[in-house]
C-alpha cells in the first residue's frame, strides 16, 4: 500500500472505529413485572427519604433554597428510577441533569440516586460510548464543589455522605466484589464439571457409534464373504475331482469359480467403497460404485446357486414394488446366508425360496431337504444368523429358524412394511 492509500484509508478505518463504539452490543432489557415492582419501590423509597432529609435533617441547608424547587429536583432524580432497568442511558442523563441543578450545601438530596442511576446505566445499557461519556459526566458532576459562588468558611456545609457511613460504603463495594467473585468461580466450576460431563457423554455416543459401525461392516463383509467363498469351494473341489475324467466338467466348475470371485470382489469393492467416500482426495470425481444388492438380483443369486450344484427353486407371490433399499437389502442377505447355509451344512440338498409381499408385511422363507455337512460346515460360528436378526430388528423384523419336522432346515423372515 502506497503513503497515499494510506493516508486515504484513516478516515475509513477511523470511521469503522467510532461505527464500532457506537453500535449497540445488545439489545436493552425487558424487565420483568417483580423487577419493576422493585424499581418503583426503590424510587419511592428514594423519593421519601430526600424529601424528609430536606425538611428534617438538612433543613437548615434547604432553608436557603426555595423549598419546591428542591423538591421538584428530588422528584425528577428520584423517580426515573423506577425505569433505570428499561431505559438506563436515559435515567442517568435525567438524574445527572438533576445532579447538576442541586445546590453544594444540599448536595445528598441527589448524590445516591445519582449512583445507582450510574450503576445501572453501566449494567444495562448496550450503548458503549454514550454510556461511559454519561459516567464521565456524571463523575464530574458528582465531584464538584464551589459551583455556587465562592465557598463561605463561616457556614458549614454538611458532607454528602455522613461521615458514620463512609466505613459502610468501602465495604459494602468490596463484599460485593468478593461475592461476585466467589459467585463467578462456582459457576466456572460448575460449567467445567457440565463440560467434562458432556465430553465424556460423546466419546461415549462415539464409541457406541463406532462399535455399531464395527458390527455393520463385520455383518456385511460376512454375509459377501461367507456365501461366494462358500460357493468357490464347492466348485473347486469339484473341479478337482473330475478333472481328470471330464476336463469339459472341470473347466465349467472353474469358471463357476471365477464368476463367484469376480461377484465376491464387486461387492466388496462396493462396501469398502462406501467406507472410503469421505476420504477421496477428489470429491468432484464421480464414484464407480454399484447399488447395494436387493431382491430384483434374486435371480443371479439362484443362478450362481445352480451353477454350484444346488437345485435353488424361486417362487415369488404377490404384487411385487418398490421397498426401501435396506429393507431390500435385508431380505436378499436373507436368502443368502440361508443358500450359504444349506451348501455348506446339507450338501446334496435341495433348496426353495418363498417370496411373498403382503399387504403390511414382506414374508421371506428359505427350505431345504436336509443333507451330509460339507468341508465348510466346521468353520461356521453362527454368527451369520446373528447378524441377520440384527439386520432385521432394524427394521422391526423378526428371524425364525429351525429343523423341519421331515427334515431339512427352515428360515423364514418377517418384515413388516407399514412404513415402505
Amino acid at each position: 500500500m502506497t503513503v497515499g492509500e494510506e493516508v486515504e484509508a484513516r478516515p475509513v478505518r477511523l470511521r469503522r472505529a467510532v461505527g464500532a463504539l457506537l453500535r449497540p452490543g445488545g439489545q436493552l432489557p425487558r424487565p420483568t413485572r417483580q423487577q419493576r415492582l422493585v424499581d418503583a419501590a426503590l424510587a419511592l423509597v428514594l423519593t421519601s427519604v430526600s424529601v424528609q432529609y430536606a425538611w428534617g435533617d438538612g433543613y437548615d441547608e434547604a432553608h436557603r433554597y426555595r423549598m419546591t424547587d428542591l423538591v421538584i429536583v428530588v422528584c425528577l432524580a428520584s423517580a426515573s428510577l423506577a425505569w433505570r432497568r428499561r431505559y438506563p442511558l436515559a435515567v442517568l442523563w435525567i438524574v445527572t441533569a438533576a445532579t447538576a441543578l442541586t445546590p453544594d450545601d444540599v448536595a445528598r438530596l441527589t448524590f445516591y440516586a445519582c449512583v445507582i442511576a450510574a450503576y445501572s446505566a453501566a449494567a444495562y445499557s448496550p450503548h458503549r460510548l454514550p454510556t461511559l461519556t454519561g459516567l464521565a459526566v456524571a463523575v464530574a458532576v458528582i465531584s464538584r464543589s464551589g459551583r455556587v459562588g465562592p465557598p463561605d468558611p463561616y457556614v458549614y456545609v454538611a458532607p454528602t455522605v455522613p461521615t458514620q457511613y463512609v466505613p459502610l460504603f468501602i465495604s459494602v463495594p468490596i463484599v460485593v466484589a468478593a461475592i461476585g467473585l466467589r459467585t463467578w468461580k462456582l459457576r466456572a466450576a460448575e460449567t467445567r464439571t457440565r463440560l467434562t460431563a458432556v465430553q465424556s457423554a460423546r466419546a461415549e455416543e462415539l464409541h457406541r457409534a463406532v462399535e455399531h459401525e464395527r458390527a455393520r461392516i463385520a455383518r456385511e463383509l460376512h454375509d459377501v464373504v461367507t456365501h461366494n467363498v462358500s460357493v468357490m469351494l464347492i466348485q473347486a473341489g469339484a473341479a478337482r475331482t473330475i478333472m481328470e475324467r471330464s476336463p469339459e466338467r472341470a473347466r465349467e466348475a472353474l469358471l463357476a469359480v471365477e464368476a463367484g470371485g469376480r461377484a465376491a470382489m464387486g461387492e466388496l469393492r462396493d462396501v469398502m467403497g462406501l467406507l472410503t467416500t469421505d476420504l477421496d482426495p477428489d470429491p468432484a470425481e464421480p464414484h464407480d460404485l454399484a447399488p447395494q444388492p436387493g431382491l430384483a438380483r434374486l435371480e443371479a443369486l439362484i443362478g450362481r446357486m445352480r451353477g454350484a450344484g444346488v437345485p435353488v427353486e424361486l417362487t415369488v407371490s404377490g404384487a411385487p414394488r418398490p421397498l426401501p433399499a435396506g429393507i431390500e437389502l435385508a431380505a436378499y442377505r436373507v436368502v443368502q446366508e440361508a443358500l450359504t447355509n444349506t451348501v455348506k451344512h446339507a450338501s446334496g440338498a435341495d433348496a426353495r425360496v418363498q417370496v411373498s409381499y403382503g399387504a403390511d408385511a414382506l414374508h421371506v422363507e428359505v427350505t431345504d431337504t436336509g443333507g451330509r455337512p460339507g468341508p465348510a460346515a466346521a468353520t461356521g460360528n453362527g454368527r451369520g444368523l446373528i447378524g441377520l436378526r440384527e439386520r432385521l430388528a432394524v427394521y422391526g423384523g423378526t428371524l425364525r429358524t429351525g429343523p423341519r419336522p421331515l427334515g431339512g432346515y427352515r428360515v423364514r423372515a418377517l418384515i413388516p412394511l407399514e412404513d415402505a
